[in-house]
């Protein structure tokens, strides 16, 4: 198995993409610190996994001591840590006009800020073991949708931390930080916000090809398997890297033909 006997912290790994990368990497032989904000969610989970491979934490990042506080759990629980996926995120969409300070502030707090402040808590526990990072950024992140201004900003500015840790930390500590940058994928948030815009339960089924050229958009089990590679060490000495997951190009893509009735892909 590729991660035999590693010990994971995945931050909101209660739903989403968060908990298939938890599911998979279990399945790959790790112990997992499943976090999130939805207590009985987070239960159900740790059930799944087996309560020898998964304890539950459940705080806002954003919290004073929080990083270090999963940190703590993780070698109190298992002993070790050997890598941080940080996974959690706040996902609203809002732009220029709609968006106000108080807000702005508050979503690089929980997605860029947060993640930083896990990544210095674990550092010593990362640097024991030779560990490594995984943050789950954002195709938006290259420049983001108009209504997705601030979470596209914080996106862009985890990039950024992900490709200056990569190198630092790798070169002082031996402790590789990589990110990959998801597209449009079938979570339950995006499944929820497609209701509140009217559509159908089974919206998904039938996705323009304009956005999905393969007629569908991405499941979380998809990047979680993709995410296997960068927590095993077979990743090797990777390190300050970005991958985007998505079904199309980003750059010198044929701009689009046709119009469409599905609103724009929240990733």
């Amino acid at each position: 198995m590729r991660l035999e006997n590693k010990v994971i912290i995945v931050t909101g790994s209660c739903t989403g993409i968060g908990k298939a990368i938890a599911e998979r990497c279990v399945a790959e032989g790790a112990r997992v610190v499943i976090h999130g904000l939805e207590q009985d969610l987070g239960e159900a989970v740790v059930t799944e996994l087996g309560k020898d491979k998964a304890v539950l934490h459940i705080e806002d990042l954003t919290a004073d001591g929080a990083g270090q506080r999963l940190v703590d759990l993780a070698v109190k629980a298992f002993g070790k840590l050997d890598a941080v996926v940080n996974n959690a995120a706040m996902v609203v969409a809002s732009n220029i006009h709609t968006t106000d300070l108080a807000f702005f502030r508050k979503m690089l707090e929980v997605n860029t800020i947060a993640p930083f402040a896990l990544i210095k808590a674990a550092l010593p526990e990362l640097r024991k073991t030779h560990g490594n990072v995984l943050n789950i950024g954002s195709v938006n992140a290259w420049s983001g949708e108009p209504n997705l201004l601030p979470y596209s900003v914080s996106k862009g500015a985890l990039m950024t931390l992900t490709r200056n840790l990569g190198d630092t930390l790798h070169r002082e500590d031996g402790v590789r930080v990589n990110q990959i940058n998801p597209g449009w994928v079938l979570t339950e948030n995006e499944s929820a916000r497609k209701r509140e815009h009217g559509l159908a339960d089974d919206w998904y089924k039938d996705v323009p090809r304009v956005y999905a050229p393969a007629g569908r958009i991405l499941w979380p089990r998809e990047i979680a398997a993709a995410a296997i590679y960068w927590l095993a060490d077979e990743s090797g000495p990777i390190s300050g890297q970005i991958v985007d997951l998505e079904q199309h190009p980003f750059i010198g893509r044929n701009p689009p033909k046709d119009a469409t009735t599905i609103p724009a892909p929240v990733k």
